[in-house]
């Protein structure tokens, strides 16, 4: 099985990211994920549900302490493998 999680971090800057999203930037990219795309407006990162579950406590914590004051977020299935 492989998770797809998708997030933001608010509140938004458009002039420039914000300590918070940069953080989040930072908690995915070094996480154990297969896949990681971010943006603006949107992030997406694919791994295992070990490393999702993961990435998302980290971000969680991180974020927040980094002044977010949301963190929205969904995790979907998109894959299953042998059990």
């Amino acid at each position: 099985m492989k998770l797809r999680l998708e997030f933001t971090t608010e509140p938004f800057d458009l002039d420039e990211a914000p300590g918070h999203a940069l953080v989040a930037r930072e908690v995915v990219g070094a996480a154990d994920l297969d896949a990681v795309d971010v943006g603006p407006f949107g992030n997406t990162a694919e791994g295992s549900p070990e490393a999702v579950v993961a990435a998302v406590a980290e971000l969680l914590r991180r974020t927040v302490d980094a002044g977010a004051t949301r963190v929205s977020l969904q995790v979907s299935v998109i894959g299953e493998g042998d059990k």
